[in-house]
Parts: structure tokens; C-alpha cells; sequence
């Protein structure tokens, strides 16, 4: 049996534009890092946590990471264990990346570790989805999902939980561009309508439907020409700088598609190759820098893996 364990868990694109709180996929970049080590006293105790500027609770209770091990151990009635925890933010808080799901995935992947698996990635993602109400007030398992079981997951259904992991093109590159404003998930989500038309409603389930065929054929331009959104972006790309000229540049530049990551401020393009999501990344940054706006960039394909150990 292991004593300690060192974890990496993905950063996460949420909603696939259409697809509200039922979509996701993982990214191999950024993402965070959590070390674990086992003591002699029962109980999770955090004794470091690195690049968050001081912003994340030390406190186990209220951190999303050491909460989930909690609830992870007293189902799995090993509350004698004893675990030290530290966490190492490498990705940006508020970013819309899914941030504290990779913090909380990375913890239950390490104490599943460390105690030989007893738990199944499908049987965790309920753990990581009450990590993710401790942060944002909200159990949507569109982030954790995809960052447990790696690659592109649909929820079918929230209650019973029934998640899908589908296939995708293993070609695909995703542009992920992280504008350094503030966008808090809990304010994003109040500004979406409670009541949607139903000629509205049509329109989004054609997309949805259109966007998982697309994955399934692989057929690029389908997944493109299904990637739009009439609930949820019109709404929420008000709070992100010159949302729509970001797009007309990302398209110009050959993307598949453009949208929000989770509920922003980050955006992401889907490309058909490394080169162009490059060129995608690097000109969306110029933009909004001549705006006095700093951005951070990753590239990377869909990371099919999830949390690995390091």
C-alpha cells in the first residue's frame, strides 16, 4: 500500500456552447496538482496549498478538496484513515476551466489511490459533484465528469445520474483563451432565464442532438455548424470583452467553432489541427492585450485520459 501519492487532474471546457450543464470534455492542459500522504491520526487535514494567492480555505470542512475526501471515506466507512493533503493550484481561479473540479478530482483520485481503488471513476463522480456545490453553489457534474473519466461526457440525466462518454475526433484541437477578468460562476449563473421559448428550445435541442452525431461521425463541419447557442451565451457573453469580435477573429482564422468555457470569461475554438488553434490563440491574445486586457492561452487536443499520477 502506497504512503503517499503525487496526482495531476485536468482542466475541463463545460456546456460545449449548446450544451448546458450536459456536456464536457477534458483538455491536457492547464490543470492542478494535489500530493497526499498518509498519518498515523484518522482525519484529512490540508497543510499546504500553493498558487491560489491566498484566496482558497485551509480549513478541510470548506476546502472543495479535503470536503470531498471526507465524504469519500465516510462512505466507504474508512474514517480511521489519516491524510495530509497539499494543493497546488497551476491553473487560474474564476477562469471557467473547471478549477476547482480539477482540485477535487485530483483528491479523490489520490485517496482512491492510496487505498487500492476501491471506488470506480463512474462511482466518484458523486463525491466530486458535492465538491463542486462547496465552491459555486451548484452540483452540475459537467466539469468533474469529464475530468474523472477523461474525454468528451455527456449527462443524460442528473437524477438517476447517467453519464455517456463519447467518442470524438482524435484530430480535434481546442484554443482556450482566459481573459483576466473577473466572471464568478454563482453571478453567471443568476443571469441565465428561468423560462425559455419553446421555438428557442427547438432550435438548442437540434444543436445538442447535431453536435453528439457530429462526434460520433466525426464529421467536423457538422460539430461546427451544430455549436450554437441561443439560451445561455446571448446572456453571458455581455460580460466578456468584445465577445463577438473574438469570434469573427477565431472564425476568420479557420476554427470549427467558438464559444464560452463554462460560464466564462474563458473562451475556446475547436480546430481541425495544432497549427491553426496556434495561430487562433496568438491573435485572439493580441486583441484583447491592444485592449490593455492580459490573457492566459493553452492548446491541446481532448484529453481522453483524465487524472494521472504523477
Amino acid at each position: 500500500m502506497r504512503e503517499s501519492i503525487k496526482v495531476f487532474a485536468p482542466a475541463t471546457v463545460a456546456n460545449v456552447v449548446c450544451g448546458f450543464d450536459i456536456l464536457g470534455f477534458a483538455v491536457d492542459a492547464p490543470g492542478d496538482e494535489v500530493i497526499m500522504r498518509r498519518k498515523a491520526e484518522p482525519g484529512v487535514v490540508i497543510t499546504k496549498i500553493t498558487g491560489d494567492d491566498g484566496r482558497l480555505p485551509m480549513e478541510a470542512s470548506k476546502n472543495t478538496v479535503s470536503a470531498s475526501v471526507q465524504d469519500y471515506l465516510s462512505y466507504i466507512e474508512r474514517t480511521d484513515i489519516g491524510v495530509e493533503i497539499e494543493l497546488h493550484k497551476k491553473m487560474p481561479i474564476g477562469s471557467g476551466l473547471g478549477s476547482s473540479s480539477a482540485s477535487t478530482v485530483a483528491g479523490l483520485f489520490a485517496i482512491n489511490t492510496l487505498l487500492d481503488e476501491p471506488l470506480n471513476r463512474m462511482q466518484m463522480v458523486p463525491f466530486a459533484m458535492k465538491g463542486e456545490e462547496l465552491a459555486c453553489g451548484s452540483g452540475h457534474a459537467d466539469n468533474v465528469a469529464p475530468a474523472l473519466l477523461g474525454g468528451f461526457v455527456l449527462i443524460r440525466s442528473y437524477k438517476p445520474l447517467d453519464l455517456i462518454k463519447l467518442p470524438f475526433p482524435e484530430s480535434l484541437y481546442c484554443a482556450i483563451v482566459f481573459p483576466e477578468v473577473d466572471v464568478p460562476t454563482r453571478d453567471a449563473r443568476r443571469m441565465i432565464r428561468d423560462k425559455v421559448l419553446l421555438k428557442d428550445a427547438v432550435i438548442q435541442w437540434g444543436n445538442i442532438a447535431g453536435l453528439v452525431t457530429g462526434l460520433f461521425m466525426k464529421d467536423l463541419d457538422l460539430i461546427g455548424r451544430s455549436m450554437i447557442d441561443v439560451l445561455v451565451e446571448p446572456v453571458r457573453s455581455i460580460l466578456i470583452p468584445d465577445f463577438y469580435k473574438l469570434r469573427d477573429i477565431a472564425m476568420g482564422l479557420g476554427a470549427i467553432s467558438f464559444g464560452i468555457s463554462g460560464s466564462g470569461p474563458s473562451v475556446f475554438s475547436f480546430a481541425k489541427d495544432k497549427d491553426t488553434a496556434d495561430k487562433i490563440t496568438l491573435a485572439i491574445k493580441k486583441h484583447l492585450n491592444a485592449l490593455q486586457i492580459g490573457c492566459q492561452t493553452y492548446v491541446s487536443p481532448i484529453n481522453g485520459e483524465g487524472p494521472r499520477i504523477l
